[in-house]
């Protein structure tokens, strides 16, 4: 009896590492496959492995706290109680691919575990409100990052930086001499080199950060109740990630970022970076947190700030102002002098349109509410109508 709950479980994991796997893989790699830099074959793999790492190193304090530290079950969750968190889990994902976003993982699976403490009344409060606070303070912390990035070193940086995909090779084998010798093809040039090698890192850093952060949702509740190790539970979620990114990744890694923004490459790497850092560094902290949350905000935030150039900070902040906020700048950015805070922009930044679209902004927000509160709500009423635990 135990062998098939364990098996019912172990199938439902794979299934919420499937679809991370699915959407991760075309946030990390999106950019980097849509400039051509790399191929989906190779974007998979790198990060297959990477999540790996991930979950492996720091992946391991969430784990903690998904496992261990938002109820005080003596024991951990029951077996059969985790298979069921693990549904609602799946079931959050199958509600955020309806609606065509990118699903809160982590918070959809600590509203679930938050809903088995309500119903068994070991729920730590201090715990998931500390938590909950960080859900809170992060979109505030990316927003600000990238709303400064964008309003004061983004137009010096495109200007300087440009990192473009020639044709040909980007590195050829020389086999004309006794030892095959490695060296540029035949456009390719050190800065394109540079900016390929600056790419690939960051989209590395963006796997790292995913599977820290997504790994241990995936196999937390099988964790916790004790039918499945650490170490286990990390590679069944990794393959089932990576079979994700092999697989349905393939569609999300040619249209990520397409409903939110048009960004160039560099301002879609200012994003990852900022986003990976903010993840990386609250899984440490073994908080579970959202990697697309910290995106979209940064998002929003360098288009905020690179917007608002022609404004004093006082009246940016305030919005006294009669000013045009050019929305469309990081789509439309000239390769001209940068002009100084507070001077009108060229006239192929105020026409450049919407930089993205508020009600897929929207859209998004308002699954990082309801994702957790829908898993929470059905937990609870689940685990209330039949004790299980």
């Amino acid at each position: 009896m135990i062998s098939t709950i364990l098996l019912v479980g172990l199938v439902a994991a794979v299934f919420v590492g499937f679809n991370i796997g699915g959407s991760s893989t075309g946030i990390a790699w999106g950019p980097a496959v849509g400039a051509g830099l790399l191929r989906k074959t190779t974007a998979a793999a790198l990060m297959t492995f990477f999540v790996f790492f991930g979950g492996w190193t720091v992946g391991r304090n969430v784990m903690d706290t998904l496992s261990g530290d938002i109820i005080t079950m003596e024991g951990g969750i029951p077996l059969a109680a985790g298979v069921a968190v693990l549904f609602f889990i799946g079931f959050g994902i199958l509600i955020a691919n309806i609606f065509g976003v990118p699903v809160p993982t982590s918070m959809t699976t600590v509203g679930a575990i938050a809903g088995l403490g309500l119903a068994t009344e070991t729920l730590d409060f201090a715990v998931i409100g500390w938590i909950v606070s960080w859900w809170l303070v992060t979109p505030v912390i990316a927003f600000w990052i990238g709303a400064v990035i964008g309003r004061y070193l983004y137009p010096e940086l495109n200007k300087r930086v440009e990192i473009t995909s020639s044709e040909g090779p980007l590195l050829v084998l020389d086999r004309s001499k006794t030892v095959p010798k490695l060296s540029f093809g035949p456009n390719t040039t050190t800065g394109e080199l540079a900016g390929t090698v600056v790419v690939l890192v960051i989209g590395c850093y963006m796997a790292f950060s995913a599977g820290a952060s997504n790994v241990p949702n995936a196999v937390a509740p099988l964790v916790s109740s004790g039918a499945l190790g650490d170490t286990n539970a990390i590679i069944i979620a990794t393959i089932a990630i990576g079979v994700g990114g092999f697989t349905i990744a393939r569609r999300t890694m040619e249209s990520v970022g397409g409903e939110l923004s048009e960004i160039p490459l560099l301002a879609a790497l200012i994003v990852m970076t900022t986003a990976a850092t903010i993840t990386t560094a609250l899984s440490w902290a073994g908080i579970p947190i959202s990697l697309v949350m910290a995106m979209v905000m940064t998002i929003v935030g360098l288009g905020w700030g690179r917007a608002t150039r022609p404004l004093t900070a006082r009246d940016a902040v305030r919005g006294d102002t009669d000013a045009d906020i050019a929305m469309g700048a990081l789509k439309e950015e000239p390769r001209s002098d940068v002009t100084k805070i507070g001077e009108e922009e060229p006239n192929e930044v105020q026409d450049a349109g919407a930089l993205f679209n508020p009600r897929a902004i929207a859209k998004y927000i308002s699954m990082w509410i309801i994702g957790p509160s829908v898993s929470t709500g059905l937990a609870y009423a689940f685990f209330t109508a039949l004790p299980i635990v």
